[in-house]
């Protein structure tokens, strides 16, 4: 069974950095791509930024395209999601996940595992 916790969520000042990481445990981590998603208050969950299993390609949001960097360590069967320039609306709480496919994807169906999710607040 494969399990994903994240971790690093918390509260920073709007323009200021958080580092999330997601640990895995079963299955092979390097056969599969990693994403992150985020749902904040009122609204519906969405894709953040996934990254293949080779950690070559990665993908992302265009509202967090050149502030955030996903990254994986298939040593440490650990994703991370660096943020920078955080902004207000960057609130939410982000999950991490585990997709079906090797190729970093945005489709929320591509992904068959979820965290529990880690809150980020970010003051304005």
């Amino acid at each position: 069974q494969v399990q994903l916790v994240e971790s690093g969520g918390g509260l920073v000042e709007a323009g200021g950095s958080l580092r999330l990481s997601c640990a895995a445990s079963g299955g092979t981590f390097s056969s599969y791509a990693m994403g992150w998603f985020r749902q904040a208050p009122g609204k519906e969950r969405e894709f953040v930024a996934a990254v293949s299993g080779s950690g070559a390609n990665s993908d992302y949001a265009n509202s967090v395209k050149g502030r955030f960097t996903i990254s994986r360590d298939n040593a440490k069967n650990t994703v991370y999601l660096q943020m920078n320039s955080l902004k207000a609306e960057d609130t939410a709480i982000y999950y991490c996940a585990r997709s079906r496919y090797r190729s970093a994807v945005q489709g929320q169906l591509a992904y068959d595992y979820w965290g529990q999710g880690t809150q980020v607040t970010v003051s304005s």
